[in-house]
């Protein structure tokens, strides 16, 4: 058992650094996407995803529709582990704690432990190790894509002579001997 253990997190380590190599873009999305709206997301790209939102707050007793696994499963990404949002690493680390093989997921501090009657942790861990490796794989996918660094389209825009002309900025060239009198005229 010790040595299964052992080289679960050394196939971890070794993913995450292959994942840590495979290039990213500049721009990141924004971190303020709220859970809830991620969640709807990807609940509409896997509609066959259980959302295991029964529970009820424990202020008024009514049930927390909102309060699902995805969005639980967000929070404890972002809010719980301080993970960032936009590296298909962090994500995979997050993945790896439910499939128990990171690090353990602490029952007092798991998203919905105090706004909930009951907490939600083992059944959201049930349901993810549930879950094929396939499903987990595009999960996890689709939330690096909801999350992802934003990549900018460029077009061709037609100008009015009718030639086209690029709208991707052109970088600056190399200053040349010269080039900084230019500023003081």
């Amino acid at each position: 058992m010790q040595r299964r253990s052992i080289l679960y997190s050394l196939l971890a380590c070794l993913v995450a650094l292959l994942l840590t190599l495979t290039p990213q873009s500049g721009l990141t999305q924004s971190s303020t996407l709220h859970p809830e709206s991620s969640s709807d997301k990807v609940y509409r790209a896997f509609p066959d995803l259980p959302k295991n939102n029964e529970y009820k707050r424990v202020e008024n007793g009514k049930i927390n529709s909102e309060s699902t696994l995805i969005s639980r499963l967000i929070r404890y990404h972002q809010d719980v582990k301080k993970r960032p949002t936009g590296y298909r690493i962090d994500w995979l680390l997050t993945m790896s704690d439910y499939l128990g093989v990171n690090e353990p997921i602490k029952e007092g501090q798991y998203p919905g432990y105090s706004t909930l009657q009951v907490n939600p942790m083992k059944d959201d861990i049930k349901i993810i190790r549930s879950l094929s490796r396939f499903q987990r794989r595009a999960l996890l996918d689709f939330l690096v894509t909801v999350y992802a660094p934003v990549e900018q389209v460029h077009k061709d825009i037609p100008s009015k002579d009718g030639s086209t002309k690029s709208d991707i900025p052109t970088k600056p060239g190399l200053s040349k001997p010269g080039d900084a009198k230019l500023l003081m005229q």
